[in-house]
């Protein structure tokens, strides 16, 4: 039990603790600094944080100057979803690219390697990897963040991730306790609810998660979605029967038996601040069994963190929240601190000769050997007969989807620009849902992209074309018109290949892009 001390200004102390804030820049504001040293022990960057690794490097410094026993969190999951390379797309394929593949030590290769950069620049927790069984192929927010739908597979490669990235000194935090898979609401829009019952619970959701907990994951954030199986009324984040009465409880007592940490998914999503507002949300979360919350995507200024320290405390003297509560939580977070601090110097004993924060150009290097094998490995490739490789450079059309925020918007994705490099002179075009409508349908679209194409070769890149009936419908219309033309598919490729060639890269990876470039340009075979 922890031991506590009373009074005011602790409770002020742990209520800091207890935060995982946000910022804007590219250096600590003094305002963040300041919190730091009244017991503020955890920050979370974002890509509007991050220019290079040399910056990163600096600004990781700036705050341990303030508190060295800081946790600096990311959400750094490869492939789709990243931080670190958020301007150019990740030098690393995702996770479904790895289910694909299927070979455990390459995933435990590729996560040791992320985790080597990022503990580089000075980063030692992140919110990854996602242990989500995508069950629901219409998933909008999840889909290749997934290692896919057979909760075995992703146990295997949950762990591997794990290893991996604990390996290199960075605590990893599994996510979206209980499951986030099998919903088709994004839980940054609304409250989600699934209605599967315990027994497929534990058989499907809850698998990798015990496996990440049995194999030492040191977190677990939950996810902000509904089910009444198990808590009727409050999701996740906010339902002690959740956190406390399954994911902490021992496995004697029918739970998963986690000790580590608890983090909250993002607080300012709006299936708990369009509910239950930001505050009371966070109240809630503690009482809960949270030990930390995450803030800050979106609000991401000192008067957020006053507004939650301040509505902490005030639940403690208000007994909506125990100060023994509190205390516990905020003591997780400095074991946790320390922890890095110890794991970090033993990995970086471990390294031969040693790293310190990777320049720009040799961090893309020394990520590159791994990362674009597997991203090559991932690929399913189905060519017709009559394939052959474009020596001529081609038009590139890009059926885009609207991103959804744990993507973001800012990373690029796609084909065209690795297929400058074999095919100089390659041009492009995106189209979304609105030129469809616009253009009066898909007939109308199909007029657009032809004469953008010029009379050249067509590639189609699409993402979840299953998903999405304007791009589907845009797709076999361009193919009826051009069956020479290639399909690189970079979601889930739930529909069946069409196409002369039809690329499924299982993610949409900067790398992902670059091994499929090769195979169009006949620099690869693929598999």
């Amino acid at each position: 039990m922890t031991t506590l001390a009373t009074g005011t200004e602790s409770l002020t102390r742990d209520a800091l603790t207890v935060l995982q804030p946000g910022f804007t820049g590219t250096s600590a504001p003094d305002w963040l600094l300041r919190h730091l040293g009244e017991g503020l022990a955890s920050v979370g960057l974002f890509g509007r944080n991050i220019e290079s690794p040399e910056q990163l490097a600096a600004l990781t410094a700036q705050l341990r100057e303030a508190r060295p026993e800081v946790l600096v969190a990311i959400d750094e999951e490869g492939g789709d979803v990243t931080r670190l390379e958020a301007r150019n797309g990740s030098s690393f394929p995702g996770n479904h690219a790895l289910g694909h593949v299927d070979d455990t030590g390459l995933t435990r290769d590729v996560a040791h390697e992320l985790g080597r950069r990022l503990a580089a620049c000075g980063v030692n927790l992140n919110w990854a990897p996602s242990a989500d069984v995508n069950s629901n192929p219409d998933n909008p927010v999840i889909g290749v963040r997934s290692f896919g739908d057979d909760p075995d597979l992703v146990a295997r490669h949950t762990v591997a991730y794990v290893e991996g990235l604990q390996a290199a000194g960075v605590a990893a935090v599994v996510k979206h306790f209980p499951g986030h898979g099998d919903t088709a609401v994004d839980s940054h829009h609304a409250l989600p609810r699934i209605d599967a019952d315990m027994t497929t619970l534990r058989e499907r959701e809850l698998v990798p998660f015990q496996a990440a907990i049995d194999s030492g994951a040191k977190g677990v954030m939950s996810a902000h979605i509904l089910l009444p199986a198990l808590d009727e009324s409050l999701p996740g984040t906010l339902s002690p029967a959740a956190l406390m009465g399954l994911l902490r409880a021992s496995r004697e007592d029918g739970g998963l038996g986690h000790t580590g940490l608890i983090v909250t998914d993002g607080m300012e999503m709006e299936a708990i601040s369009g509910t239950y507002g930001l505050e009371r949300g966070s109240v809630l979360a503690v009482a809960a069994g949270a030990d930390a919350l995450c803030v800050g995507g979106g609000l991401s200024d000192e008067e957020t963190v006053l507004r939650l320290r301040d509505a902490l405390v005030r639940a403690v003297h208000d007994g909506e929240l125990t100060e023994q509560r509190l205390a516990d939580a905020a003591a997780r977070v400095r074991s946790l601190a320390r922890w890095t601090r110890t794991a970090g110097a033993a990995a970086r004993e471990a390294a031969s000769g040693g790293a310190g924060a990777a320049s720009a150009e040799g961090g893309a290097v020394a990520a590159s050997g791994v990362g674009l094998e597997a991203a090559r490995r991932a690929l399913r490739v189905t060519a017709s007969p009559s394939w052959e490789p474009l020596t001529e450079p081609p038009f590139v059309a890009s059926f885009t989807p609207t991103a959804n925020i744990a993507v973001g918007g800012e990373t690029p994705w796609g084909v065209a620009a690795e297929l400058t490099r074999p095919l100089p002179g390659t041009t492009a075009a995106t189209y979304g849902a609105d030129d469809a409508q616009a253009a009066g349908g898909a007939s109308g679209l199909l007029e657009r992209v032809l004469a953008d194409a010029a009379g050249r070769r067509i590639v189609a890149v699409v993402r979840d074309v299953h998903r999405h009936p304007w791009m589907a419908a845009a797709l076999d219309a361009l193919l009826a018109a051009r069956p020479e033309s290639v399909v690189v598919e970079m979601g889930v490729p739930q529909a069946p290949p069409a196409g002369a060639l039809h690329i499924a890269t299982h993610g949409a990876a900067r790398v992902c892009g670059r091994a499929a470039a090769e195979v169009v340009a006949g620099e690869a075979t693929g598999r």
